[in-house]
């Protein structure tokens, strides 16, 4: 298998242009907004569901508590991020709790370069931060490396109700991008809720997407 390039000279993304600081820097100030130290609560219902089987990929995995989570159960699992600092902090709790998972630093527009593929793979709170040309090139980058027959979940921000996130996006801005590709199949996208470290309730949806 030919080394993982690393994404050291990858472009910045439109959130990283919009923030003014690449995402490693928001693990070098204490936990980011998004780092609620737990599992997500819809992340815990779809595992609860047998909603997860392995291989797992976690991308923008961030510290590591869906990662976590689901290795816990027994499931192989690989979370991939940009943030060095935060994939030392999920390595050193996975190591703290003796949780058998994999850590390494990715560029999930170019998850190609992982050379594997994956049968269920978990986006929480990445796909809402691409603006809309990063999305049509997420979607391809996520079917290069999922199984026909796999499964994709996308849990992200929604413009549902006045306590919207900081990228809340419509459903159809959800959907577009993957039904404009054709490995894709959306089974069903619903209103879901997202926790941070500032609200336990911010709007999202939840998309459940079938890899052809």
């Amino acid at each position: 298998m030919p080394p993982i390039p690393r994404p050291d000279s990858r472009p910045p993304t439109s959130h990283e242009r919009q923030a003014g600081q690449p995402w490693n820097a928001s693990y070098l100030d204490g936990p980011a907004p998004w780092d609620i130290g737990t599992p997500q609560p819809a992340v815990v219902r779809l595992a609860e569901a047998g909603g997860f089987c392995g291989p797992v990929l976690d991308v923008g995995c961030g510290t590591g508590d869906n990662a976590l989570f689901i290795a816990a159960r027994g499931l192989p699992v690989l979370g991939v991020d940009v943030a060095e600092a935060a994939l030392a902090t999920a390595r050193q709790t996975a190591d703290d709790h003796g949780i058998e998972v994999a850590f390494t630093i990715a560029d999930a527009l170019h998850l190609q370069r992982l050379y594997r593929r994956f049968e269920t793979v978990l986006d929480c709170g990445l796909f809402h931060t691409f603006d809309a040309s990063e999305r049509t090139e997420y979607v391809a980058s996520l079917a290069s490396v999922t199984d026909s027959g796999g499964t994709l979940f996308v849990l992200c921000f929604s413009d549902r109700g006045p306590d919207t996130g900081p990228h809340p996006v419509t459903r159809q801005a959800l959907t577009e991008p993957f039904a404009g590709h054709p490995a894709w199949r959306i089974a069903s996208v619903a209103p879901e809720l997202l926790r941070t470290r500032f609200a336990d309730s911010t709007p999202a949806w939840l998309a459940t997407i079938d890899r052809r």
